[in-house]
């Protein structure tokens, strides 16, 4: 196969813990053509959507790919176009998901779908299943967010389109800060933010749930935070330990898998802190290597797997 990944820039992936790296790797470990491009290489002339697209030689290692060579490809030429560009998810984002819908009506295979990229916020979507959200509220208003905070009198502030616990914050009633954050997040009323109450079993691990096209990874990635945080995010310092899925988790991404299958949602992230979905990632879903490394499955060749087995059926069946 020829597959492309649509990747933030090369130099900037880190070849040691990064799935998309993982993900290269295990296609050309498995035969397959492997090209690159970013979200703003893309775009359309004559109808169809294009991107100037890199070749790579992909292997183990820091020094971990060549570049073969770069030439303007169709989009519909690939296999399948894995997008894997991180958040946030802003204009630029939302632009580029409307030139892979493009490809997507050419004929290319898109994963995840375009549709599914803009649809589905991945702090919103949670509320697609609320027997298993802890109490939330998503609001502007700092007001509605104090009463939240009073009725509760711990949460946890987020904003709705960031990544790698970025600007959240835990707000205690007699927090001095809590005016600032919110204005600071809201900006001063004009944007929605989620606010959560505050779930202790943070301090066991926020859990990273993995599906590919459908199917339940066994393994949970808890990213345990450093002491004195609220993040387990690995970006904020958290530390990763792979461990099984429990009966809950097992619940909760049963249910997921179905919806996220028939939405075209290829692959997904659940984030699970306790028995309490808190987001389902459809981005850029990571901790491939880390579980990986830790039990031995190895999640890059089921993933390129699955591409394979979708890449059988023809686009529309």
């Amino acid at each position: 196969m020829k597959l492309l990944f649509v990747v933030d820039p090369l130099a900037s992936l880190k070849p040691y813990k990064d799935s998309s790296v993982a993900m290269m790797r295990a296609a050309m470990a498995r035969g397959h053509a492997v090209f690159a491009c970013e979200a703003r290489h893309l775009f359309i002339r004559d109808g169809f959507a294009r991107a100037a697209c890199t070749a790579l030689d992909v292997r183990a290692g820091d020094d971990w790919y060549d570049v073969a060579h770069t030439d303007t490809c169709t989009l519909k030429d690939f296999n399948a176009v894995v997008m894997r560009t991180d958040p946030p998810v802003d204009t630029d984002y939302l632009l580029a998901t409307h030139l892979l819908g493009i490809a997507e009506a050419n004929g290319a295979r898109v994963l995840n779908r375009p549709t599914c990229l803009r649809e589905f916020n991945e702090k919103l979507a949670i509320l697609n299943f609320p027997q298993f959200v802890a109490p939330t509220l998503v609001a502007a208003d700092a007001a509605e967010i104090g009463n939240f905070l009073t009725e509760h009198g711990d949460i946890i502030v987020k904003p709705l389109t960031e990544m790698g616990g970025s600007g959240i914050f835990r707000l205690l009633l007699p927090d001095p800060n809590r005016n600032a954050i919110l204005e600071t997040l809201t900006h001063r009323g004009r944007r929605a933010i989620m606010a959560q109450r505050y779930l202790p079993a943070i301090s066991e691990g926020d859990k990273r749930i993995l599906l590919i096209d459908g199917e339940i990874i066994p393994w949970a990635l808890a990213r345990i935070p450093q002491a004195g945080e609220t993040r387990g995010n690995l970006a904020a310092g958290g530390t990763a330990r792979a461990q099984p899925l429990s009966a809950r988790d097992h619940e909760i991404a049963e249910a997921i898998a179905p919806w996220a299958q028939a939405n075209g949602i290829f692959l997904a992230g659940l984030d699970v802190i306790g028995d309490c979905l808190t987001e389902i990632n459809v981005t850029s879903p990571t901790g491939f290597q880390e579980i990986t490394a830790q039990t031995g499955h190895d999640v890059a060749a089921q993933f390129i797997a699955a591409i394979e087995r979708v890449c059988a059926t023809p686009t529309g069946a």
